[in-house]
């Protein structure tokens, strides 16, 4: 991956707390300054073509308590 210099104004709390993971962490700054391009880059992302995401029916609506039962049934089953 070719890497290109920039500037960027940021606001100064940010910045410090930037800082401050940094050195907690061991890490450099600029490593949080690449992810940051990179999900920023990624929100701005198109596609042209339709994905194809397959409509499920479930035979009517189906209500909160339904997701939370099912939810905690599976966490049940893989324990």
């Amino acid at each position: 991956m070719a890497l290109k210099k920039t500037t960027v104004m940021v606001d100064e709390e940010d910045l410090a707390l930037i800082k401050a993971a940094a050195a907690r962490e061991g890490r450099p700054e600029s490593e949080y300054f690449r992810e940051a391009f990179h999900v920023a880059a990624l929100r701005t992302r198109r596609w042209d073509e339709d994905w194809d995401i397959p409509r499920l029916d479930f035979g009517g609506p189906v209500t909160a308590e339904e997701i939370d039962r099912a939810v905690s049934d599976g966490v049940a089953d893989a324990e």
